[in-house]
């Protein structure tokens, strides 16, 4: 994809390092967590050291009823809580007790972000130690129903929303964030959430949740982490007319006005928080997704999971399949339904590999790859009339209307979907498909679960049990013929959090497709035998953290190949240094001498307050 955002930027690079960027700033570990290890005493710093009942309303710091006695003495804690001493432990038994007896998901998500709220380790212990359960409750499907109600269920900020509002002061907005050292910040404008549409500024439940999973998936400390919706309107009337919409009340913003904003938020975002802060793209609308990627993936450390994640997750999982349906990369026909921001992001990566594993130029490369759109099939007589993102994908070939034709017409022997419309994978589709291919690889990407191109059931099924299958939205085992069958999800959770990490470890200043690669080599090894006897394209997300700290660790080692890393010298052992750098949500032990308290105030945090005041007078 690179080739196609070049050529947008008029041939420059993002290894050019272009001279409008300006390296500086970064992060650092103020309070010291990270260098501290689980057994060491940390302080409980806000902006002053949090005691009583402000330490009970702290998340950060919080811990309920496992304040041990003699912290509770220290920090004028007595009376503030029932006499009970609990450990966290017992704290998790109760809380996935009490979640498990709702029974509508949302319940579960709304409980879950009260957690996250009050306890912030809590709530990260949980997701990590029952991540299978809960990651389709924090995330997709979920989430995708929570954004839809979120003016309805909104109960206290979680991130920063900037509309047109706050043109020309962004800055000032940034700086009203409490935390200062950021690492990653997603940031959606809410037009294309998920399958759902344009969701204004609800969207903001993505991004949320995306850096849930950077912390708990990906290691990424939560002070690190800040979510952003820019509000630029919505064209959803539904949301206009409903009393309870949290957003701007007005039409979508377009044109030289919405770039102006955006602008005006990159350079805040660099000005604020320096080159290494990694700035993921989030939801936007095909139209912005890839201007957007253009513009700036030279000047800043930028990254589009819809284009990019994708692409990574389904390539390793096509790497992986490789090993049950025979062949090479090469010797393989993709077919597409859906020709957005995922799927020409997919295809392209899936040709630049191709091309690497062939050393065959990736415009040769890419006549094995096919895509449908709402208009049939991509062909050259059709080429003027396409967006630019299309047209490396118009091929020679008469014009074929619909999918059945050319499922048809190019017998391929990998049908992917990323339309964002359920049930388009049909029963006549699946059955020609499997027709021609011993195992045919079929992979319904689109979320949530109602936009899914077809069901595993119906999957398995249809191609009487020989299809291998993976969705974008988990789907339970199914039973055909006696054998179960354990359907793969191709969630974007298994690529981004282990990306970004590699990326702050080694303190890279731009993302090139190489990393994406890296990436997808790294997850695809991952898979075992015994999950490919299941039938299987991905690991277990059991083992999430181990597969996100060899992504990071391969992510890293390309960003030191290519030059973009900048924090030296480069560790010896890359997977070890990841998994070191990551965040623990265990308790920490709080100090108990309230007399050194006044004399452990960091320096910068001092000098970061002094900052603030005088900024304020002036």
């Amino acid at each position: 994809m690179e080739s196609t955002l070049k050529e947008m930027r008029g041939g420059e690079s993002v290894l050019d390092l272009s001279p409008k960027a300006t390296v500086g700033g970064g992060v650092e570990d103020v309070y010291g967590e990270d260098c501290a290890t689980e057994e060491q005493l940390v302080t409980p710093w806000t902006y002053s050291v949090a005691s009583g009942y402000s330490l009970l309303r702290d998340p950060h710091h919080n811990k309920g009823l496992a304040f041990t006695e003699k912290e509770r003495d220290s920090h004028y804690l007595l009376g503030l809580l029932p006499p009970a001493v609990v450990t966290q432990q017992l704290q998790e038994k109760k809380l996935m007790d009490n979640l498990r007896k709702y029974q509508v998901p949302l319940q579960k998500y709304m409980a879950m972000m009260e957690l996250q709220e009050r306890n912030e380790r809590l709530f990260y212990k949980l997701l990590i130690d029952n991540v299978e359960e809960l990651l389709p409750i924090v995330y997709t499907p979920t989430v995708g129903e929570a954004c839809q109600k979120y003016g309805s269920i909104f109960r206290r900020p979680q991130g920063l929303y900037i509309s047109l509002k706050e043109k020309g002061k962004v800055l000032d907005v940034l700086k009203n964030w409490p935390e200062r050292n950021i690492q990653v910040i997603v940031v959606t404008d809410g037009e294309r959430i998920l399958g759902l549409g344009d969701l204004g500024c609800q969207g903001m439940g993505i991004p949320v949740g995306k850096l849930s999973l950077y912390t708990a998936l990906g290691g990424v400390r939560p002070s690190a982490c800040l979510p952003v919706t820019i509000d630029v309107g919505t064209n959803n009337e539904q949301l206009l007319k409903d009393e309870f919409y949290i957003g701007l009340r007005q039409r979508r913003a377009t044109g030289q006005e919405y770039a102006d904003l955006l602008h005006e938020f990159m350079s805040a975002v660099k000005q604020n928080y320096g080159e290494k802060v990694l700035i993921q793209f989030e939801d936007f609308a095909n139209h912005n997704a890839f201007t957007l990627l253009a513009e700036y993936g030279t000047t800043h450390l930028v990254f589009n999971d819809d284009i990019q994640g994708t692409a990574s997750v389904v390539l390793a999982g096509v790497v992986a399949a490789l090993k049950l349906i025979g062949g090479t990369l090469a010797d393989h026909k993709f077919l597409f339904l859906g020709a957005g921001e995922a799927g020409t992001g997919i295809a392209e990566l899936i040709a630049l590999e191709m091309s690497k594993q062939t050393e065959i130029p990736v415009e040769e490369t890419r006549k094995k790859i096919w895509l449908v759109d709402s208009k049939g099939l991509i062909v050259n007589s059709r080429k003027e009339s396409l967006q630019h993102f299309k047209k490396p994908w118009a091929h020679d070939h008469e014009p074929v209307k619909d999918l059945l034709g050319a499922v048809k017409a190019i017998k391929p022997t990998v049908l992917i979907g990323s339309s964002g419309v359920g049930r388009t994978f049909t029963k006549e589709i699946i059955e020609t498909v499997a027709s021609f291919n011993e195992k045919p690889l079929i992979m319904a990407l689109s979320n949530p679960t109602s936009q899914s191109e077809c069901t595993a059931e119906e999957a398995y099924t249809w191609s009487q049990g020989r299809a291998i299958f993976a969705s974008g939205s988990p789907f339970d085992p199914f039973e055909y013929n006696g054998k179960v069958f354990v359907p793969g999800q191709a969630n974007n959770a298994y690529i981004f959090p282990g990306f970004g990490l590699g990326l702050v470890i080694s303190g890279a200043i731009r993302v090139h497709d190489d990393m994406l690669l890296a990436a997808s080599e790294a997850l695809a090894k991952q898979v075992s035998d015994e999950n490919y006897n299941k039938g299987l394209i991905y690991p277990p997300f059991s083992n999430i953290r181990k597969i996100s700290a060899n992504i990071a660790a391969n992510v890293a080692a390309k960003a030191y190949e290519l030059g973009v890393a900048t924090r030296l010298p480069r560790p010896a052992n890359l997977v070890k240094y990841a998994e070191s750098c990551m965040y623990s949500p265990v308790y920490r032990s709080y100090r108990m001498d309230r007399r050194h308290w006044c004399l452990t105030i960091p320096f910068s945090l001092l000098l970061h307050n002094q900052q603030r005041k005088i900024a304020n007078e002036i």
